[in-house]
């Protein structure tokens, strides 16, 4: 017998409106002011719409279920009568249908399910952000959260306690204290701790005094710094103010017989400065009348101290009338392609080059000026003068002056190692030292680093002189506010930092979760007053300190091991988290880029959290090779922080687990850890929390949502783990298809599809599994949670096929056409969003792997494309000429490069030929024409229909695109292929599932197009 089973479900167990949350998460991606989001860059932080949801679906019970304390269900009666009667006009549509029935006929009410309906619609509602401060949807949801509390057997006026103990950017923890349960939030990392002390304990602690003296101190630092920096950074002489310089590394030249005076090559992505509809500026080489880019002999002095003679490209700035007239930048994957010579340096080289000058930000071209001028709107561009370039030297001049004078423990310019780069997974966030950058104070050039070690400087000291007269901790965490306030702007002015030429502004090193190479780059003028000044940066903060709710409770936060939890035994209502997803971020090595700043800013107020130089990394849970922690070191560092997690879990609390990966080793470590500390899962609901514009989103299995694993413990009344509860496997399997089978089409119908769907099958998958101590066999073998999940997959793959071939049995396809159909619906999670077009993915340091290209397709993770397959009953290895597996990955092929297999005699090449560049729309691939010839069929003629239902279609998709309209026709008439009805169902289902705007669409929406015109039905 279930131990909990006297325990009322709570909301989350049953019901979750996910589309409706998952529209106001993806909302929130894109609001920046007011959001806590703008008070430090965090990676892969929780939209605080989900993380308010589910906190509450998870601390209410289910007022339908038998055992819900009728002390709870009055409550909620009543309060819903009062928000119907007071509070409609602020409800969604679908809300206010349901409250005006309320409202018409209250006795609606007595009816339990009817409660749990209107909780749920509430719980919609105040996910909306606009919500999230209004002071009725937050005293009902304190009061419904006391009230359940309490009615769960919580102490009277107590409040139920979230542990979350990776706590990350603060969403889960900081959305406890919102709707009024005490938050506890841990994490090892300095950084993370810092954000959460800031706004569960300083904010509501001091309230507006908080944002109050930030303001001001920030100004004060304003004012100081400009006392020391102004000359730095002088105006134009009409005016003019300068807000951003744009940068390019160089380097010199390889060209053969260019004599003694090499050319510098600039660096440069793109030529573009300003892509703005209606107004185009760009830049333009120099050119005689010969057409040949014009040079200047100047004297570089490198970073090192030596200098040289080069000969210089002349650029120019123009306004084009047309896109056409802009020539592309001079590198591309690395490489370097001189303007003067023509003559393109490889990536080994450029590598070399740049990292004997440590990565050359020291001594990059300076080859732009954006300004702004006063009365006028806009950005205007201008080349660098002489009064520039002045104070770039004195800039320099005066950083050395002060590194030398410098007597502080710390280095003025940080000098702590930046982060080793390389291998797959979260090493491969880090290329910074393929170029030299070995140290944080490389990725600065020298009127940067100027800039922020002033400002650090300006923080200590504005907490210093607080504290003499004031209150100690309100002065720690003023500075620490503007500490925070430098890390942003640290963000925004680095030479990782590049120019957005379509918004004309400055972007943000972290612009994803890497540090990676930038070629040309922009350093902001934090005096001018304009974008990514230090007074934006504080301004930025305080936008974050002043949304919160002045009425918020005080929570904790603390620097702790997951897996060593310092809370005692069985204190907490709710353990919610969202722990680190396997390889995909490297928290503690991006994090380094903050710290070694926080600790020339804050080091004196928080010395045992700053005591390291760098973030703790020995027990960092993470898969990340260049470390040696594997999938082992993973599993077991998760599974004890699972266990904790049950232990300081009171019996009748609740667990949500937020987990979104790719690969399957991940899920299945994540799972197996949660199964071997205790955990069985109750429920699961996928969120849709990520951008589907985002790169990594474009055909490849990147998941748009995270799945939220709801868990209990899996224990006695008096907390001991059960270990007596064995299950049949017979019964298991049995049990799993109908799950599965129940929960895909509730999925469909909040419109998670794809990769989204298949992870979000394993929360009620592990329902079946993990309510067992263990399942046997009927021999007394155990079964692993491995081999339970390949059934899973299979169970999977085989419910979604049937709901790709709607009212067709899909057995009546061949293993090749059930692969390729499920493959392309795998990927169509987060398409929405997506232009659907097969690209190359981009890598850290805008090369390919060694500077080639990366392949483009429909990918999948290796191992999930194997169990894919094998639920289908079909194997990888045999359909070689439908699917190319390299190394961890597996890719669909293109229908261009089935031509050879597909109407060619030659079919071992099939896996191997690439489709021909395409030359007009009539003639696609030269391909086809060749092996017309090849096999005795012309354009008029028709080939051979293929063995399977995919490769008739296939062909078929080729014959249309070639323009071969005779060939097709005669192919599907006079060659029988169209008189399958087979083909036609399967024709209909992979126009469904090729993403739009893909030439396969197109191509076989072409196809059914003439499908009536040929008489075919």
């Amino acid at each position: 017998m279930n131990a909990a089973a006297n325990y009322p479900k709570r909301l989350i167990e049953v019901d979750l409106p996910i589309r409706r949350i998952s529209t106001h998460a993806r909302r929130e991606k894109s609001i920046r002011h007011g959001h806590i989001s703008t008070l430090h860059i965090w990676w892969a932080r929780r939209p605080l719409a989900a993380c308010r949801a589910v906190i509450l679906a998870a601390l209410w019970p289910d007022p339908a279920d038998p055992h819900c304390p009728p002390a709870f269900r009055e409550e909620v009666r009543r309060r819903m009568l009062a928000w119907a009667r007071d509070c409609i006009a602020k409800t969604s549509p679908e809300s206010y249908r349901r409250l005006m029935t309320i409202r018409n006929n209250p006795a609606v009410l007595d009816d339990p399910v009817e409660l749990r309906k209107v909780l749920l619609d509430f719980i919609a509602d105040f996910a909306n952000w606009d919500n999230s401060t209004d002071q009725d949807y937050l005293e009902t949801s304190r009061a419904l959260v006391r009230t359940a509390h309490e009615a769960l057997g919580g102490e009277p006026g107590t409040r139920p306690l979230v542990v979350d103990p990776f706590a990350g950017g603060g969403s889960i923890p900081l959305e406890a204290l919102r709707v009024g349960a005490d938050a506890f939030a841990s994490d090892l990392n300095p950084v993370a701790v810092l954000l959460n002390k800031v706004v569960l304990e300083y904010i509501p602690r001091y309230g507006q005094q908080l944002a109050d003296e930030v303001r001001r101190w920030g100004n004060w630092i304003k004012e100081q710094a400009e006392r020391e920096l102004a000359e730095f950074y002088p105006r134009d002489p009409d005016g003019a103010t300068p807000i951003a310089y744009l940068w390019a590394r160089t380097i010199l030249s390889e060209a053969p017989g260019q004599g003694e005076v090499p050319v510098e090559v600039p660096l440069m992505r793109s030529l573009w400065l300003a892509k703005k509809p209606g107004r185009y500026w760009a830049l333009r080489w120099v050119r005689d009348g010969r057409g040949q880019v014009q040079t200047e002999t100047v004297e570089v002095t490198y970073a090192d101290g030596t200098t040289r003679l080069v000969r210089r490209p002349l650029l120019e700035i123009f306004e084009p009338v047309s896109a056409a007239e802009v020539e592309e930048g001079t590198v591309k994957r690395g490489s370097a392609t001189c303007p003067v010579t023509g003559y393109t340096t490889p990536v080994k080289s450029v590598r070399e080059q740049l990292k004997k000058r440590r990565g050359g930000a020291a001594d990059a071209r300076l080859f732009c000026v954006v300004t702004t001028r006063p009365g006028q709107q806009g950005r205007f561009y201008r080349l660098p003068t002489d009064r520039d370039l002045d104070a770039v030297r004195k800039a320099a001049e005066e950083l050395e002056r002060r590194q030398r004078q410098h007597r502080g423990a710390l280095s003025l310019v940080p000098d702590e190692p930046t982060p080793m780069g390389g291998g797959s997974g979260a090493g491969r966030a880090f290329s910074q030292r393929n170029y030299g950058m070995d140290q944080f104070g490389d990725l600065f050039n020298p009127r940067q680093a100027l800039a922020l070690t002033t400002l650090a400087r300006l923080v200590q000291r504005a907490g210093e002189q607080w504290a003499l007269e004031h209150e100690k901790g309100l002065a720690t965490a003023v500075q620490t506010c503007l500490a925070l306030a430098l890390d942003k702007q640290a963000d925004s002015n680095s030479s990782l930092c590049s120019w957005r030429s379509t918004s004309q502004d400055i972007g943000h090193t972290f612009g994803r979760q890497a540090l990676p190479m930038m070629w040309d780059f922009v350093e902001g003028n934090i005096l001018s007053g304009a974008t990514r000044d230090w007074l934006n940066a504080v301004e930025g903060s305080l936008k974050a300190l002043e949304s919160l709710d002045p009425k918020i409770e005080i929570g904790k936060s603390e620097k702790a091991s997951a897996s060593i939890h310092p809370l005692p035994n069985d204190v907490a209502a709710g353990f919610i988290t969202d722990p680190p997803y396997y390889d995909a971020v490297p928290y503690a090595d991006l994090s380094d880029f903050f710290i070694v700043w926080l600790r020339r800013t804050v080091g004196n107020r928080h010395a045992e959290l700053l005591r390291d130089s760098l973030a703790p990394k020995d027990d960092e849970c993470i898969v990340d090779e260049i470390k040696s922690k594997d999938k082992v070191y993973f599993e077991s560092t998760i599974g004890r922080a699972m266990a904790e997690g049950r232990r300081i879990l009171s019996p009748n609390g609740i667990g949500v687990v937020v987990f979104a990966h790719k690969s399957t080793a991940g899920w299945e470590a994540l799972l197996q850890a949660m199964v071997d500390a205790g955990w069985r899962v109750t429920g699961s609901w996928p969120i849709d929390t990520e951008m589907g514009t985002r790169l990594r989103a474009r055909d490849s299995a990147a998941l748009a949502s995270s799945v939220h694993l709801v868990c209990r413990p899996r224990e006695n009344p008096d907390g001991s783990l059960r270990i007596d509860e064995i299950g049949d496997w017979r019964d298991v399997l049995n049990e799993l298809p109908k799950r599965v089978h129940e929960w895909l089409p509730r999925l469909a119908e909040e419109g998670i599809v794809g990769a989204d769907a298949i992870f979000a099958c394993l929360g009620p998958a592990l329902e079946v599994f993990s309510r067992y101590s263990r399942v046997e066999k009927a021999s007394g073998e155990p079964v692993t949670l491995r081999e339970y999940l390949e059934h899973v997959w299979a169970a999977v793959a085989r419910e979604a096929l049937s709901t790709i071939f709607t009212g067709a049995d899909a057995t009546g396809f061949e293993e090749d056409a059930r692969l390729t159909a499920m493959w392309l619906w795998t990927l169509s999670a987060g398409r929405a969003n997506s232009n659907g077009n097969s690209v190359a993915e981009e890598t850290d340091d805008e090369e390919g792997d060694n500077g080639k290209a990366v392949s483009v397709g429909f990918v999948l993770e290796y191992d999930a494309a194997r169990k894919i397959a094998q639920g289908l009953g079909a194997h990888l290895e045999k359909l070689a000429h439908v699917v190319q597996v390299k190394g961890e990955t597996a890719r669909l092929l293109r229908v261009t490069e089935r031509t050879r297999y597909l109407f060619g005699k030659d079919q071992a090449q099939a896996t191997t030929a690439k489709p021909k560049k395409k030359k007009t729309q009539i003639s696609l691939f030269a391909e086809l024409e060749e092996v017309e010839e090849e096999a005795d069929w012309g354009v008029k003629a028709a080939p051979k229909p293929g063995t399977t239902v995919l490769d008739r279609v296939h062909q078929a998709m080729i014959l249309f695109a070639s323009g071969r309209a005779e060939a097709l026709k005669r192919f599907l008439v006079e060659e029988g292929a169209g008189n399958d009805a087979r083909f036609w169902r399967l024709a209909q289902a992979l126009s469904a599932l090729y993403p739009p705007g893909t030439d396969e669409k197109r191509w076989v929406d072409g196809i059914l197009a003439r499908k009536k015109g040929l008489g075919l039905f």
